[in-house]
């Protein structure tokens, strides 16, 4: 009996340092490995602050554009299995979650002054009728912004005088699309030059494209090249009629 008030009080001692070597612990004290459990009680002065994250800009470009520049970004179709992009001025006008694109060739005409979306639409290149294409682009007005991406096969249905539209449009790869090549292509009705905003890449290679108005920036997966402005690609371009695309005819 004579030992049991030095065995509580040893039992306490015990408890009392175990306890606040568990609390040094925890709290991050020397040799502590639990550091993050010490910044839930800190106070926010003493706090780490995060990096900001970096700002992203009209279409999720780097940068902003240069005034009377449109910003622009566009994805090509993966395949058959996912679907093409093209955004312009932070508005989607045609994309997978809109229920405006499909197999073949993914068409945007945009007012290259108000940069206004036109009509979007898509064309199948393997079962589709190409007239329907070709009624589609041959009375275009001068002015008109064209933008294009592919998605699957753009190719099976084409013929010489589709080609020849597309490059009178300022492209300079259409000649050699093939089957289940993925496109990306910004031209115009009325440009004299090539388009520098235009990518190919060849069959069942997931691709993408990002373009932007004051530049073109590719993917990590290839070379850095840096192309003129929007507004000095299209320098002859006489104003296109405000909200419209073609001629009557």
């Amino acid at each position: 009996m004579r030992l049991a008030g030095p065995l509580r009080i040893v039992a306490l001692v015990i408890t009392v340092g175990l306890t606040w070597l568990v609390a040094s612990i925890l709290l991050g004290g020397p040799g502590g490995g639990f550091p993050r459990v010490q910044q839930l009680f800190a106070s926010p002065e003493n706090s780490v602050t995060a990096e900001p994250r970096a700002r992203k800009y009209k279409c999720g470009l780097p940068q902003p554009c240069p005034e009377e520049h449109l910003a622009f970004r566009m994805v090509s179709g993966a395949a058959n299995v996912i679907g093409p992009k093209i955004c312009l001025e932070d508005r989607m006008l045609m994309s997978s979650v809109k229920d405006n694109v499909g197999r073949g060739l993914n068409i945007a005409l945009v007012n290259g002054v108000s940069g206004e979306l036109i009509e979007a639409r898509a064309f199948d290149m393997w079962a589709g009728d190409v007239n329907d294409l070709l009624k589609f682009i041959r009375p275009l007005h001068e002015g008109t912004l064209v933008f294009v991406a592919s998605y699957d096969d753009p190719a099976t249905k084409m013929n010489e005088e589709t080609r020849k539209l597309f490059s009178d449009l300022g492209s300079k790869n259409v000649k050699d699309l093939a089957f289940r090549d993925s496109w990306v292509f910004v031209g115009a009705k009325g440009v004299q030059n090539k388009s520098p905003f235009e990518q190919q890449n060849k069959a069942n290679r997931l691709f993408r494209q990002f373009l932007e108005g004051s530049g073109c920036q590719k993917s990590s997966s290839a070379p850095r090249e840096e192309t003129p402005p929007l507004a000095s690609l299209f320098p002859q371009l006489p104003a296109a009629p405000r909200g419209l695309a073609r001629e009557e005819q």
